[in-house]
Formats: structure tokens, sequence, C-alpha cells
């Protein structure tokens, strides 16, 4: 409200003490009210200026007068490249690298192996062989170790499912039986093949103490002998044997090097491994050239180890079975065997203690005649 006494102008508020704010506003409006009129005696029929009304709640916290909204520069963070198997690039890069000619059949030309394999064992594993698997660890920088998986009838889903979370497309399970005998399944997951191995002649690198020596995390070299040709299932562990032990290119625990050599090879319809150091001579003297393979030597590295092939089934721990070895005799029916022989023994002495009795009493002695000579 305002007045306008003889003496001078006096302003009131009704919700007096006010911010100084607040009072601003009010004295700006005020004044802009008065000077739009010329006479300041207003006749009693006009109504006086209206004065806008500021509603403040005494006794409570009052809220902060609002900042103006200043409009936001475009000053956003350059946005981060993209990471690729090949590096960072920009992303022009990447969508100039994605536009490739397709073939007529709809695959791209370009392929690049993205192979992780999962390596695992059942529980109740004896400590040789679980060392065999941490040496296959140590060579593989693509696989991932997992915990122990129960040896059941489900186990084909349960690593099947640790597959997928993994996000794995391989897996290595050894499967200990019987705290003596060792069970290799190499699957690829999950639309199989996979193939089921005896494993046997185990030496790890901790017990042979072989003098060879490589780099950890290098690619190695894949060689396999002229017997994986000769038939059809040869062929497929052949292709499952690469594609499980070579080490992508530009994986990234991966080293750009080769200075170690896998060696698969066939003797007795047995697959035996191998692993060599490819040793080069450092002098400068004795630097090779290109081609010079006849100073290379190879010096093992370990481990050692041969795999008996049972069988091969069309799906992921399971299916229907692709072959069979007809050669394969359990390890169950081996010790089997050697009881039935250890018993044997026992039985033969039996039986020459009835033949001996049999014989005296068949060939009864002739009586003595100076039996009875002393008896007197």
């Amino acid at each position: 409200m305002w007045h306008e006494p003889r003496s001078g102008l006096f302003i009131t508020h009704p919700n007096w003490p006010i911010s100084n704010s607040t009072f601003l506003q009010f004295i700006v409006a005020f004044l802009s009210a008065h000077s739009s009129q010329p006479n300041a005696a207003a006749t009693a029929d006009e109504k006086p200026p209206t004065i806008f009304t500021v509603q403040t709640n005494m006794g409570k916290k009052r809220k902060a007068s609002e900042p103006l909204a200043v409009p936001k520069k475009d000053d956003a963070a350059p946005e981060r490249p993209v990471r690729t198997l090949l590096g960072w690039k920009d992303k022009n890069e990447v969508n100039n690298d994605d536009v490739v000619e397709v073939k007529d059949n709809g695959s791209s030309p370009i392929f690049r192996n993205k192979e992780k394999v999962l390596v695992t064992c059942s529980r109740r594993i004896i400590y040789r062989y679980r060392h065999l698997m941490l040496n296959l660890v140590s060579l593989l920088p693509h696989c991932k170790k997992d915990n122990k998986v129960e040896s059941k009838e489900t186990k084909g889903a349960t690593l099947n499912e640790l597959v997928e979370l993994q996000n794995c497309s391989s897996c290595l399970f050894f499967e200990c039986r019987k705290a003596k005998d060792l069970y290799l399944w190499m699957s690829k997951c999950p639309n199989g093949p996979s193939v089921k191995f005896l494993v046997s002649a185990v030496h790890t690198m901790e017990e042979l103490k072989l003098t060879g020596n490589h780099l950890k995390g290098s690619r190695p070299l894949l060689t396999f002998s002229t017997n994986f040709e000769k038939d059809a299932y040869w062929k497929l562990l052949k292709e499952m044997l690469l594609q499980i032990f070579e080490t992508p290119k530009d994986h990234r625990k991966a080293k750009p090097f080769h200075d170690h050599v896998f060696v698969f090879s066939i003797v007795d319809d047995h697959i035996w491994f191998r692993n060599y150091q490819i040793s080069v001579p450092h002098n400068e003297s004795d630097k090779l050239p290109r081609g010079g393979l006849d100073k290379m030597t190879l010096i093992e590295v370990g481990p050692r180890f041969c795999l008996n092939p049972i069988k091969i089934f069309g799906g992921s721990f399971g299916g229907p079975t692709l072959y069979e070895n007809p050669f394969y005799v359990s390890p169950n029916q081996i010790r089997a065997l050697q009881k039935k022989k250890k018993a044997g023994a026992f039985a033969k002495k039996v039986k020459a203690k009835t033949r001996r009795k049999l014989h005296e009493m068949s060939n009864p002695l002739e009586p003595d005649e100076f039996a009875d000579m002393w008896k007197d």
C-alpha cells in the first residue's frame, strides 16, 4: 500500500521487513508507476497505480534468487576414439574400414581370429595332473582358467554355460577318475564337435627340468606329422588342435615373436605332444642370414603327454558318435587283467600241491625192509 501525506511520500509494505532485492524491485515498480502520471494529485475517481505484491513467508528460509539462464557453450570434450584389434582409430577411419566389399556369398573377406579357450578341471584331481593343466595355461595366452567342475552326467551343460559366460569358443576339460586316470575333453562350444582322450605318459615342466626356455606369451609354430592326412577323423583332430593351440594374431596378451614350436606326431595311433624352443645364436659374428636354418637348434622345454582318442562326438560334450576307436582298452580292463594274472599265480601254486598229492597216492613207495631194524 502507498500513501501521499502532506509532508511527503510514505511507502509501506504489508510483510515488512523484506529483503534488499525485493525492496529494490518494489521501489523501481513504484517509481515507474508514478512517472507515467504527470499530475500527482489524482482525483477520487482515479484508482491508485497497482503495485505488485511480493509474497514472503515469515519464519521460513527464503529461497535464493534464481540465477539467469546462461546459454551453454558447445565445449563438449571430443569423443574417445574406438579401440580395435589393430589399435585406437577415429570414428571416421572405423566407418571407412567397415565399408568393405562383400563377396557374393555374403561373407566379409577379412577374417580375425578371436579364439578363446576355457581351461578347467574336475574336483579331486591329483597334483600331477593339475600341474600339467597349469603348464598348458602358461603356454596358451588366449586361454581363461576357471574353477573346478564336478564330474557328473550333467557336466556338459555346466561347461557349456561356463564357456558362454566367459565368452569363449573352445574348452579343455581335464577329468580325473579314481585318482589314477586322466581324461581330456576337447570341445568346440556350443555346437561341437568334441573329442574325448585318455591322457598317458604325463611329464610336467617341473618334473623334467629341461634346459629349454622361451618367452612367455609368444606365439608358437604348430607342426603336424604326415599321418594326420591319411584318414578323415585324423584331419578333424588336426583342425581342432590347430584352432585351440594356435595363438590368435594381435591378441592383447600375446607377444609378436615365434620362438618355440608345438609338435604333434602320431605313433601307434596315439598323439604325442612335445614343446621345443627355437635356439638361435645371438653373437654379432654368428648372426644368421635369412634362411640360415643349419645353425638353428631345438631345445625341449616341456611338458610331455600322450593322447589316445576314444570317441568323437557331433555335439559339445556329447551328441551322436562320429568315430569310436576300435583299439581302445580302458584302464579298468587293464587293471582287471593284471589282477587276474596275480590271482592266477596263487591258483597255480594250489594246483601244483594238488597234483603232487595225487602223484604220491598213485605212486606209493615200496616198504623198506630196514625200517623196523632199530625199534627194538
